[in-house]
């Protein structure tokens, strides 16, 4: 238990520290709060754009996280012989990939809880179609520019990672501002609950890419990766459009029947239109997509267990 901590650990803090890391989650903070600037050219759909817009991004953004960290973490360690020296001592293969998918998943973890936050205090600045929250836009991108001072001091006078202590800043600054604008500021045309829960859902569904960029990591290299669980991605978003029409073959509506089970549907975590028709997202609906979630991960988990039981690293053959 200590070692697979420990591997977790050192996984998560591999991942901050990647200057892509940095780069993915700064340019996804930047786009979220320059999104209400782009409701001063739509009329009476502002809230509809910001959601629709921030929650696009956090999907798209969360899924090359998982696919950079997985291949960074897994695939160059393999490449490397980092992995050699692990399993030398009392590691099990079965310990290290557990890890390794546990240290992902909290990376990602952070990565979308920073976005997600990002994108509340969005709403606050999107006012309405014809004027913005210019004091809560300054103060946002000041927390920006603030954490990455703080990094650069740190990185020029203790040598520490400028990327994992800017995402530290933000981590201490941006949910302190979002606590602020939910408690004083006149809440936006929208029911907060229900996108509390959506952005949560979003949150599973990275968490399941996560899961699922590991199990390739530990066979294919970073562009091969990004590009099956690219496609993975986007057949899930088709899925109950590409699989569950009758083809008019029983063994052809079988296939797809099949393929709609194993691959994951995104459709079930994306709930921009509930939201820009206020309704309301039900707490069962939130359990119930986290029950799909765990056992999705589960079954990623075992899968990709066996897959590096069998694998042959550097003529390693235990």
């Amino acid at each position: 238990m200590l070692n697979f901590f420990h591997i977790a650990k050192n996984t998560f803090t591999e991942s901050i520290r990647e200057p892509i890391f940095f780069i993915l989650l700064i340019t996804a903070l930047v786009l979220i709060g320059h999104f209400p600037s782009m409701t001063l050219f739509v009329f009476g759909d502002q809230i509809k754009l910001v959601v629709d817009s921030s929650m696009a991004t956090v999907l798209l953004f969360g899924l090359f996280v998982a696919v950079m960290s997985s291949s960074h973490t897994v695939t160059r360690e393999m490449r490397n012989g980092t992995v050699l020296l692990l399993l030398s001592k009392p590691v099990y293969r079965g310990t290290f990939i557990l890890a390794k998918i546990a240290g992902i998943i909290f990376t990602v973890v952070v990565f979308v809880f920073l976005c997600n936050v990002g994108s509340i205090i969005s709403l606050y600045i999107a006012k309405d179609q014809f004027r913005m929250d210019m004091g809560a836009y300054y103060i946002y991108f000041g927390i920006l520019i603030a954490s990455c001072i703080f990094g650069m001091v740190m990185n020029f006078m203790y040598t520490r990672s400028f990327a994992s202590y800017t995402t530290l800043g933000i981590w201490i600054l941006l949910p302190i501002y979002g606590i602020v604008c939910l408690v004083f500021k006149e809440h936006p045309e929208i029911l907060l609950q229900s996108y509390m829960y959506a952005l949560i859902l979003v949150f599973l569904s990275v968490s399941t890419m996560a899961a699922i960029t590991v199990v390739f990591a530990t066979r294919l290299d970073l562009v091969a990766n990004l590009t099956v669980c690219s496609i993975i991605f986007f057949l899930g978003l088709v899925s109950s459009y590409l699989f569950l029409g009758d083809t008019g073959s029983t063994t052809l509506n079988f296939i797809c029947r099949i393929l709609y089970a194993i691959l994951p549907n995104w459709q079930f975590f994306w709930l921009a239109d509930a939201l820009a028709t206020h309704k309301e997202i039900p707490a069962t609906y939130l359990v119930w997509s986290g029950i799909y979630v765990i056992l999705y991960i589960t079954l990623c988990t075992i899968w990709a267990v066996v897959v590096f039981q069998n694998k042959e690293i550097a003529k390693d053959t235990r």
